[in-house]
């Protein structure tokens, strides 16, 4: 199996939250020097290097957000395949028992004159298919007769 997007949701969410825990940062050191009564030369650089810092921050929040995206769009691509392999396999194992079914009735109903019945090509086929592991991305690129 492919990771548990569950538990990358909740890291996306982590992420998008310390994105908001930055930013709330941010305008926190903002507010505190816009309350600041001190005037002067040495004032106004501290007020530059401040809002300078502000801006990094709130640059750094807005990357949280956007890797927190990027994850999410990942876990949905990643939900869509676990869930095509899921129904590939669900798919090929009831065909391959279906013909093993067939095979099976065949090899017991032959004609008590001595003519055998053939299974079908697509029931030897199918017969002869050797699976995947469970929840391997190789189920996306099985081809089967009726898959």
């Amino acid at each position: 199996m492919y990771g548990d997007t569950a538990a990358m949701r909740k890291r996306a969410a982590q992420l998008r939250e310390q994105g908001t825990d930055v930013r709330a940062l941010a305008d926190r050191l903002v507010a505190q020097l816009d309350r600041l009564q001190w005037q002067g030369r040495a004032a106004a650089d501290m007020r530059t290097r401040i809002h300078e810092r502000a801006v990094h921050l709130r640059d750094c929040a807005g990357q949280h957000e956007n890797a927190a995206e990027s994850l999410e769009r990942h876990l949905t691509e990643v939900d869509r395949l676990k869930d095509a392999i899921a129904a590939s396999e669900r798919k090929a194992s009831s065909l391959v028992a279906d013909a093993k079914t067939r095979i099976a009735t065949l090899r017991g109903h032959d004609d008590p004159a001595g003519v055998t019945r053939e299974p079908t090509d697509t029931d030897r086929q199918l017969d002869q298919f050797v699976p995947p592991p469970r929840g391997h991305k190789d189920w996306l690129s099985v081809t089967l007769p009726g898959l």
